[in-house]
């Protein structure tokens, strides 16, 4: 998937002939692919969401469908309290499974899956400061990432975005730094979108082997930064899925595995 296109994300104030369908921003089929996004779908999903996560996960599918149907509502094409018949049906779910340390999240409206993406198993409310001196750093759960089984990914926009997002939270700059990780991650998507065979792509693995030593700075990875790290990558894809085994998922991973040392 690595030439896939980032989802439209409306906004308000848009004038569209027919409302934003299901189809239009997510990767689904079926019935729901020509249901209009309606407000009270929206609603759900978020009020969904906040009851399983504790929070509206930024960049995610309620985000997504609130400027969606505030879109389709200005635009006079629904009313406020409109909802979609495969809502009303069949319901919004947001369900949890545990894979390792990792939550796995998989939301969906109906029977069609809208994202799926790891959240650290982590309390909502714990300090970074409460990490253990011996805590993962973002530049080395980075690193484990050439580890996994996504270390032979070709880099697309999605990894761009998630590495981009963890090299500002390791050196807390609001810009990419010229050289660093993001501006080679950002390069090789790239090139990686304007060339054919798998085998001439550059990796995960490729970018990220000895991103420690790459990072102008670093730090302990804590629930924040992971919860960032997952938003850039989802918000990325057309499927809203993070990655098994990619940047997102490491950021989680390490999140968790640093809030148990801290606690044990």
């Amino acid at each position: 998937m690595s030439q896939q296109q980032t989802p439209r994300r409306p906004q308000e104030g848009q004038e569209h002939k027919d409302p934003i369908k299901y189809g239009d921003i997510f990767n689904v089929s079926e019935d729901l692919a020509s249901e209009p996004i309606m407000p009270q779908d929206a609603a759900l999903m978020q009020a969904t969401e906040n009851q399983a996560l504790g929070q509206t996960q930024k960049g995610g599918p309620a985000s997504v469908m609130q400027s969606a149907a505030a879109t389709n509502v200005s635009a006079g094409l629904v009313g406020r309290g409109d909802v979609s018949s495969v809502a009303k049906d069949q319901g919004i779910c947001v369900l949890e499974s545990k894979i390792g340390v990792n939550r796995v999240i998989t939301e969906s409206v109906g029977k069609q899956v809208v994202g799926q993406f790891v959240e650290p198993d982590v309390p909502m409310k714990t300090p970074g400061s409460a990490l253990d001196r011996d805590a993962i750093t973002i530049g080395e759960a980075l690193e484990a990432t050439t580890l996994a089984p996504a270390s032979d990914k070709p880099v697309d926009q999605s990894d761009a975005a998630a590495i981009q997002a963890a090299e500002m939270r390791a050196t807390g700059k609001n810009e990419i730094q010229s050289g660093g990780l993001a501006a080679a991650a950002q390069s090789a998507a790239t090139k990686n979108s304007r060339t054919m065979g798998d085998f001439q792509k550059t990796t995960l693995s490729d970018v990220l082997t000895d991103a420690k030593e790459k990072l102008p700075s670093d730090k302990a990875v804590t629930r924040e930064d992971a919860e960032g790290v997952i938003g850039a990558e989802i918000r990325n894809k057309v499927d809203m899925k993070t990655t098994p085994g990619g940047v997102a998922a490491s950021l989680a991973a390490a999140a968790t595995l640093n809030q148990n040392k801290s606690s044990s």
